[in-house]
């Protein structure tokens, strides 16, 4: 039976809360929101959508190098959006994060995401 473990990454903004940055079975590992903060816990929230969304998914990667993963090990991300509007921005500069197999993923607007970021991106990847 796996047992379920915490993941914590300097490279990844610390988290704030009752929750871990990413947590994981040995074979899948589920990262927590991220928010487009810097390590130094800088939010970026006044820059544009495509530099928050640069942010989030390097907060995702960080966290998935801390157990050897990268962004090809993705397989599901889910994109909150402040705006739907936003969603073209987000989606040129998420875009270029993959190649020709990127994850399933989801995006959705709601009705605020922390902070008053423009958007928060969460992941799954096989750590196996």
């Amino acid at each position: 039976m796996a047992v379920k473990r915490t993941i914590s990454t300097d490279d990844a903004p610390a988290a704030v809360g009752a929750y871990s940055q990413a947590t994981t079975n040995g074979s899948l590992l589920f990262t927590a929101g991220q928010l487009p903060l810097t390590t130094e816990g800088e939010l970026l929230d006044d820059e544009s959508v495509a530099t928050q969304t640069e942010q989030a998914l390097d907060n995702v990667l960080a966290i998935l190098a801390e157990e050897g993963a990268d962004a090809g090990d993705l397989l599901k991300v889910t994109i909150f959006l402040g705006d739907i509007d936003d969603f073209d921005e987000m989606n040129e500069t998420y875009g270029s994060y993959f190649d020709a197999e990127p994850p399933a993923r989801s995006a959705v607007e709601v009705g605020n995401v922390p902070k008053g970021a423009a958007l928060e991106i969460e992941a799954i990847a096989d750590v196996e």
